[in-house]
């Protein structure tokens, strides 16, 4: 597959990212941009000496000229949450990133699909679709693909059912107002509770499933893999990698990306996550999922609670 990748942001998540792109042979050719130089060559060197093992690849430690042409530009750039620091402190810091590396981007990868993974993820999906000056269509967030991930794992572990047949999704903003809907979750075609009773009626040990404690395992997740080694990387460099294959796809696929909703569950003028169509095209759409009213009721809030820190800074 010859495609053009460009990250930008050389941290655990960058990183991991580039890494993980050059061994899964998604790219052609990666360029990795960070404002300190050593570490981006540093990082660079250490991937390209083992790319021996997979069809050839180009990987560059670059600037923004570098980044001319790409198919995708993948941005993680960003500060962790110090002590003491509010989290619209640090959404403003983040954000007068965003901004400073936004012009110098679009100018050389103007027809570029973009994902934003940078935290907090919905909230910088807003700032660069409105300050880009970019079609809609190029532009989302990582979102909830994370989240999405770790609930069905979540439920494989818990139902002993491979991933592969868990139809689940997390919705709303990738943080505390993230909630799943229910009403659209499904293994092999059976709702949750239809899969526990067969289950049960085929003699296996299984629980009943604790849907308060499934949503408390993925909204904490996160912080747990944090306070336990520091930060988070493998995961989400995972998701975000399988996120530029649909998008180097034939065709179309669905994910809970992060973008801009415009009147969709009667939410304007705000980016977060729901069922998404993604492909070469970049988003094509939402698919409006059967939800139930409190269930719509519960993306309204989390669609509320990022409007209130939009409000709050300065784009």
């Amino acid at each position: 597959m010859s495609s053009k990748i460009t990250i930008i942001g050389a941290g655990s998540v960058g990183s991991t990212i580039a890494y993980t792109l050059a061994h899964d042979e998604i790219a052609s050719e990666i360029v990795l941009i960070d404002i300190n130089k050593e570490k981006v060559e540093g990082e660079v060197m250490d991937i390209e000496q083992g790319t021996c093992f997979r069809s050839p690849v180009s990987l560059v430690a670059g600037d923004y000229a570098d980044a001319k042409d790409s198919d995708i530009v993948i941005i993680t750039s960003g500060i962790a949450r110090k002590p003491g620091q509010t989290r619209i402190e640090l959404t403003q810091t983040n954000v007068n990133i965003l901004k400073s590396i936004t012009p110098q981007i679009v100018k050389e990868a103007p027809n570029a699909k973009y994902i934003i993974v940078s935290n907090p993820v919905d909230i910088m999906t807003y700032v660069f679709t409105k300050i880009s000056g970019l079609p809609e269509n190029q532009i989302m967030g990582s979102g909830t693909i994370l989240d999405t991930a770790r609930l069905r794992y979540g439920l494989s572990e818990h139902f002993q059912v491979a991933q592969g047949n868990i139809h689940a999704y997390v919705f709303g903003e990738h943080g505390d107002t993230s909630f799943i809907p229910w009403t659209g979750a499904y293994i092999s075609g059976l709702s949750t509770d239809e899969y526990y009773e067969e289950m049960k009626a085929h003699g296996k040990d299984v629980k009943p499933l604790d849907k308060e404690a499934m949503l408390e395992y993925v909204q904490k997740s996160g912080g747990k893999v944090i306070a336990k080694k520091g930060a988070t990387f493998y995961a989400v460099s995972a998701t975000v990698c399988q996120l530029v294959g649909l998008i180097l796809a034939a065709s179309d696929s669905l994910a809970t990306v992060s973008s801009m909703l415009h009147g969709e569950y009667g939410i304007e003028d705000v980016c977060l996550s729901t069922l998404t169509l993604v492909g070469p095209n970049g988003i094509q759409g939402k698919v409006q999922m059967r939800m139930n009213k409190e269930e719509v009721e519960l993306l309204k809030k989390s669609a509320n609670a990022l409007k209130e820190v939009i409000a709050q800074i300065e784009l």
